[in-house]
């Protein structure tokens, strides 16, 4: 396969966040009188903060608050993580050495804004794994369009047929499919994949697998 570059989601792939998040969605949702909002999670993996707004405004209507929806979710992941940090994903420091063993590019493509992902990045020590990263605020169409995993590939200068892409949604793998790339799904919490199984190059429970998986196809 001659792959030249491994490109990571972030939420739900490298970190374990995507039940917090769940769980600030609902104590926001609460505060606000819109009752649990966690389950809303589900339509919107991989989706950047104005794609989220767009599908919450779409729901709930335009005059939904989403801002201090935001702010809210904001203030309840800051007092979670202040408890306890939110961990790396099982298998993650193992892939990304081995991927470094044998000159494997590794690059970033995330939906989250870039001082978000970044501090996550820091806080695990992983940041100087990465060659390139693209933040949800450094394009303008969020996945399923393609756009953040072409930018990733221009970035990481290699051709998208060569590079790998680890998501745990739907729209990260259409995202990385329609630039061209192979993709891995690797499941959090949607597990189905019977709608992407066709435009997929393996589905892994986790990222311990994910280096197996490279070293028998590189």
């Amino acid at each position: 396969m001659n792959i030249k570059a491994v490109v990571f989601d972030l939420d739900g792939l490298m970190i374990d966040s995507e039940r917090l998040v769940q769980k600030t969605w609902n104590i926001a949702g609460e505060a606000m009188g819109y009752g649990q909002l966690g389950e809303h999670i589900y339509h919107t993996l991989g989706f950047n903060v104005q794609k989220r707004k767009a599908y919450f405004q779409a729901v709930y209507g335009q005059d939904f608050p989403f801002d201090e929806f935001r702010a809210k979710t904001r203030e309840a992941w800051n007092t979670a993580i202040a408890k306890q940090h939110v961990p790396a994903k099982k298998g993650l420091y193992h892939l990304l050495d081995v991927l470094k063993q044998h000159d494997i590019k590794m690059g970033v493509a995330t939906s989250s804004s870039k001082e978000y992902a970044f501090g996550e990045l820091k806080d695990k020590q992983i940041d100087a794994y990465f060659d390139a990263f693209v933040f949800g605020d450094m394009v303008k169409e969020a996945k399923p369009s393609p756009e953040i995993y072409l930018r990733s590939c221009e970035l990481l200068q290699v051709e998208p047929r060569h590079a790998v892409a680890l998501e745990d949604s739907k729209h990260g793998i259409r995202s990385a499919y329609d630039a061209g790339m192979m993709s891995i799904f690797v499941p959090d919490l949607v597990s189905d994949s019977s709608d992407i199984d066709d435009i997929i190059s393996a589905k892994l429970k986790d990222l311990d697998e994910v280096a197996q998986w490279i070293l028998k196809h590189k």
